[in-house]
Parts: C-alpha cells; structure tokens; sequence
C-alpha cells in the first residue's frame, strides 16, 4: 500500500496498474482501490467504473477498448445492434457498457444463464468472455454475424486458443478475431494509449 501511495504522488509516474494475480497475503481489490483515478491506466478502480456507466469517462478498461477500436476499424457499426456479451467479469460488464453507449442492444450472458445457445444465435455481434476452451461453436452463431474472442486459453495439445472453436465459428461468420493475434495486441495498444492519455493530463495537455 505504501508503494501505491508513492507512485500516486511521483511526478515521474503516470500510470499504474496491478499485475494479478498478487500474493495471497495481498488484498487484490484493496490495492487498485488505492490506485488514483487519474493514474489507473487499466480503468479497474471505482471512479473509473462509475464514470464507464455515466458516459463520462476518461479511461476504458484495455480490452473493452481495444474491441471497440476494431469495431471502428473495420467499420462495424453498432447501432441497432443485438450485441451479445458472454461473461460478466471486468470485461464483460464494460464491454456491455460501451456497446450500449454506442446504442446497441445488449444481452449479457453468464454462468446462470439458461439456454445460451437461443442468445448467442441472435447475435450481430457476439463478444466471449469466459476463459473456457472452445466454448463458443459453430451451432451457437448465426450466419455474418461479427464474432469477438477475448479468451485465452490452452487445447488438449497445450496449445493456445480462445473460447471460440475458431475452425467451426469461422465458416459461418462475417469477421472472427484468432487467438493469439487478435484481441491480445489491442489490449497492450490500449494500455500505451492510456498510459500517455494519463501523461499529457498531468501536464495539463
């Protein structure tokens, strides 16, 4: 806590966040609470959240942004959408968040959530969340719809995959984001620009 409080007040350090998962001996919630809003380059302390569900917000959770900027990239419009978010973590909340701010309609999708199958196959836009193994078939989408994978994950061949069963999912589907490759590299784009975001607000620019 103490090293927290040391880089808040740095001149010299604009951007913080926490590399989980912590000691065990280390209250994980309790450090980012300690982090600045205006420091918390990951966007994970409560001010932030609170100001992702305003609107008015100064920093985005890296990989919600860095979805976003893809999105925009490859002129994938939003509006109107049915946007099908899968997991309800730190990704998945402000990832719904921000489709809505684009006037999407949203669907958030969970570990309670029953038939999953009749939501994911209404999705224009389908974004997975939950760090399971292929999860997401190609049963489960519809044909052109635009497929997000954020997992991260490893086969039976210990090799690294996402929650979409890509070979499947990618015969049906408009676009389809691979893993490695895809979301990964937009995340730690995200990260850079924030981090210089947080740089130029202490300099007043």
């Amino acid at each position: 806590m103490e090293l927290v409080c040391e880089l808040n007040t740095s001149r010299h350090i604009h951007g913080i966040l926490v590399q989980s998962p912590l000691p065990p001996h280390m209250d994980e919630r309790a450090v980012i609470e300690m982090i600045s809003p205006k420091k918390d380059v990951d966007a994970f302390s409560p001010a932030n959240v609170g100001r992702i569900m305003t609107g008015d917000y100064e920093f985005v959770p890296c990989t919600p942004a860095g979805i976003m900027e893809l999105l925009s990239e490859y002129h994938i419009d939003v509006v109107g959408k049915n946007c099908v978010v899968v997991g309800r973590s730190n990704i998945g909340k402000p990832m719904a968040m921000l489709l809505l701010h684009k006037h999407g309609t949203v669907t958030v999708c969970h570990s309670k959530t029953k038939d999953l199958k009749s939501f994911t196959n209404q999705a224009d836009i389908l974004v997975s969340a939950v760090g399971r193994t292929k999860f997401i078939t190609g049963d489960m989408v519809k044909e052109g719809a635009v497929v997000i994978d954020v997992g991260m994950n490893y086969d039976e061949n210990h090799k690294r995959c996402g929650d979409i069963d890509f070979e499947s999912v990618s015969k049906k589907v408009a676009y389809i984001t691979p893993v490695p490759g895809g979301v990964g590299p937009m995340t730690i784009t995200m990260l850079m620009k924030n981090t210089l975001k947080a740089a130029k607000m202490s300099r007043g620019l």
